[in-house]
């Protein structure tokens, strides 16, 4: 077991009334995967845009552990890399402009290069189409060399299989089974279990809300 990486007590949160989660108790540890299973409203996404610090719990605390303190999530987002449902690639651009472009946002990080990034994915960083041109599968990992240009110890991935032929995700799995072997620490949420079940060191499964149960998968 590695070190734990990130720290979520009693997390609950509010969407006016509507309990999106409820008392959520978790530890995140280093160089493993978890894998977010349930129905839609179950609160996966939910949760997962608590651990990339986009939104903060309405009760409760989620930290991330750095050099034996606890930091809050929300101000550590330039280690965290999250990869939304939504590809967020500008379709006119290559995928090698996208990049630089996104790069340029990161003011002080030590970034990779586009094509440092593209390579880390499988991606030839000489293409010249637009990523409009691009198949499911290549505009997915496009999406995840942009979430690894700042090298972020924390990597969250929203139905990172969606759409894709079995070859893609095969080669989608084998990818972020080499990051979370890189020591990172890999979640994501996903409808398609017996795809992600072989990448998982940890089930979570998620009902209404609540961390239903927690077990171990075969990659453990």
């Amino acid at each position: 077991m590695g070190s734990v990486l990130v720290q979520l007590e009693n997390v609950s949160r509010l969407f006016g009334r509507f309990p999106a989660l409820r008392r959520i108790s978790m530890s995140f540890a280093t160089g493993r995967c978890y894998v977010l299973l349930g129905e839609n409203g179950a609160g996966k996404s939910t949760l997962l845009r608590i651990l990339a610090g986009l939104l903060e719990p309405t009760t409760g605390s989620a930290s991330m552990l750095f050099d034996g303190k606890a930091e809050r999530l929300v101000d550590q987002r330039a280690r965290i890399g999250y990869m939304s449902h939504a590809p967020m690639l500008y379709d006119e651009l290559t995928a090698v402009e996208n990049l630089r472009y996104f790069a340029s946002l990161y003011r002080t990080c030590a970034c990779l290069t586009p094509e440092e990034a593209l390579t880390a994915v499988g991606l030839d960083p000489a293409l010249t189409r637009p990523v409009s041109q691009y198949s499911q599968g290549m505009r997915q990992r496009t999406s995840l060399a942009r979430v690894l240009l700042p090298q972020p110890s924390l990597l969250l991935l929203d139905e990172p299989f969606s759409n894709m032929d079995a070859a893609s995700a095969g080669k989608m799995i084998a990818l972020l089974g080499q990051l979370r072997d890189a020591n990172r620490t890999v979640v994501l949420t996903t409808h398609q279990r017996l795809l992600a079940e072989p990448l998982a060191d940890h089930l979570l499964m998620m009902e209404a809300g609540r961390l239903a149960a927690v077990t171990p998968g075969p990659a453990q």
